[in-house]
């Protein structure tokens, strides 16, 4: 028990024999502390005994019976897993480590997309170079590429496919007068099937970003509703990511909220001497933009102070609901109205009052539906094993009927074979009504009349021969 989870960082194979002979050290001197204190033993750590414990653990399956080589390794192997298996299930109703993933990969992907839409705008820029000055937007660039292709096979009847993509008729004409008067150099087939399945990857990884995003707001709103009404989506998942999870974030004081992300910043301005930065990656919210410049510093303070609170909200309340963030976003506006027209917002005590009030109706009601969720699954539930078990019922029916359908043709054929033997022929139903005397008689009578018929038979063929 004491040396539980040093062992399990042991076992952890990822992990420098330096740290590993360390750790070892600390549960040599746990293990001693404990005997001295429970059993009054002094207890030697250091030196000679770090030697021979290790020699002990290395040689442990040869010292304990029953024990072998590999179900040890079996043993420690079967403990990492654990260890790591508790390590990823840190926070299993949270799934915080989801929205790293996805903010991270949309990051990536817009690098991504940009990068490839330029090399798209340069190669199709050859043939085509006016149709860069017409469409500014990337995704609608790469998707008129692909439907142009050539230009000089562009008429009016494709006007209408330019209008549905651009979504403006005066820039679907200004294309195709475009084209007829274009100076680019001319394309072979080859070229345009290159730049079109180009065109169409970036296209793919566009929708795909779309659907990221979707997908981060709908986790967001699980995860940390409060957060994401606070300061939204996006740049919560970044503070969550930057963090290292949302229990992170949640521990984090507002001063280092505020300035999470601006490290490089900060360590060079405490190293100079100078300034140190007055935002991070909260920079990115919509109310330093709106704020004047001389309060955003005092906006980005209040902002990382009400981020701080609703982190916390939504890392340690048992139902997350939107209703704190929302009141903090309030807050906020209220602030920003203060810095420009002087007009007092209102005090912090009595908002969280009618959060918390908002709160419990919210929470109320969640917890309404999710019992009206519950009951509904027990009802189909139990609506299925019912029907499981009547199924169930004409199985054994059918083979019950079955059975005595093959029960019954049996004991006819029984009957039947009782009455035919009760039933004999009548010379058999006469020898057995005779007594045995008169059976003896009736044989020795048969027998003299056969002797009398081959007498009879005899003298008729001796007189023919005469």
């Amino acid at each position: 028990g004491i040396l539980h989870e040093d062992l399990r960082l042991l076992l952890e194979t990822s992990m420098p024999a330096k740290k590993k002979k360390a750790l070892l050290g600390v549960a040599d001197a746990k293990i001693g502390a404990a005997i001295l204190e429970e059993l009054g033993y002094q207890c030697q750590t250091g030196g000679v005994v770090a030697e021979i414990l290790r020699g002990i653990r290395l040689h442990f399956h040869a010292l304990v019976k029953g024990l072998t080589a590999q179900s040890a390794s079996k043993a420690q192997l079967g403990l990492g897993h654990s260890y790591s298996r508790a390590k990823v299930k840190f926070n299993v109703n949270r799934v915080d480590n989801m929205i790293i993933q996805s903010i991270s990969l949309l990051d990536q992907l817009d690098k991504d997309i940009n990068t490839f839409s330029m090399r798209v705008r340069e190669w199709y820029g050859y043939h085509f170079p006016e149709l860069i000055k017409i469409v500014s937007e990337n995704y609608t660039y790469c998707r008129l590429a692909k439907f142009i292709g050539n230009r000089k096979e562009l008429s009016e009847e494709s006007l209408e496919g330019l209008e549905e993509i651009v979504m403006d008729g005066a820039k679907a004409q200004a294309i195709l007068e475009a084209s007829r008067s274009s100076m680019g150099m001319d394309i072979s087939p080859l070229d345009l099937i290159n730049i079109e399945s180009f065109s169409s990857r970036v296209i793919s990884l566009s929708e795909y970003r779309k659907g990221l995003q979707e997908y981060l707001r709908s986790k967001m709103s699980q995860v940390a509703p409060s957060l994401s009404a606070l300061i939204g989506e996006v740049v919560g998942a970044r503070l969550i990511s930057h963090a290292g999870s949302l229990t992170n974030l949640a521990k984090y004081p507002a001063s280092t909220v505020q300035i999470l992300g601006a490290e490089k910043a900060l360590f060079r301005a405490l190293k100079t001497r100078g300034n140190t930065p007055k935002y991070g990656l909260i920079f990115h919210s919509t109310f330093i933009g709106r704020a004047a410049a001389k309060n955003k510093g005092r906006i980005s303070r209040y902002l990382a102070n009400k981020c701080t609170i609703a982190s916390r909200i939504d890392c340690f309340s048992e139902v997350p609901t939107s209703v704190f963030g929302d009141k903090l976003r309030e807050q906020v506006e209220e602030r920003l109205a203060f810095y420009e027209t002087g007009e007092p917002p209102r005090k912090n005590l009595e908002v969280m009052k009618e959060a918390m009030v908002e709160a419990n109706e919210a929470v109320a009601e969640v917890k309404r539906k999710q019992e009206k969720k519950e009951k509904k699954k027990k009802k189909r539930e139990k609506r299925r094993l019912e029907a499981l078990a009547a199924a169930a019922e004409e199985v054994e029916n059918s083979v019950l009927e079955t059975e005595e359908n093959d029960v019954e043709p049996k004991k006819k054929k029984k009957k039947k074979e009782l009455e035919a033997q009760s039933e004999p022929e009548e010379n058999g139903l006469e020898e057995e009504a005779l007594p045995k005397k008169k059976r003896k008689l009736a044989a020795e009578a048969d027998q003299e009349e056969k002797k009398k018929k081959k007498k009879k038979k005899k003298k008729a063929e001796d007189s023919e021969e005469d």
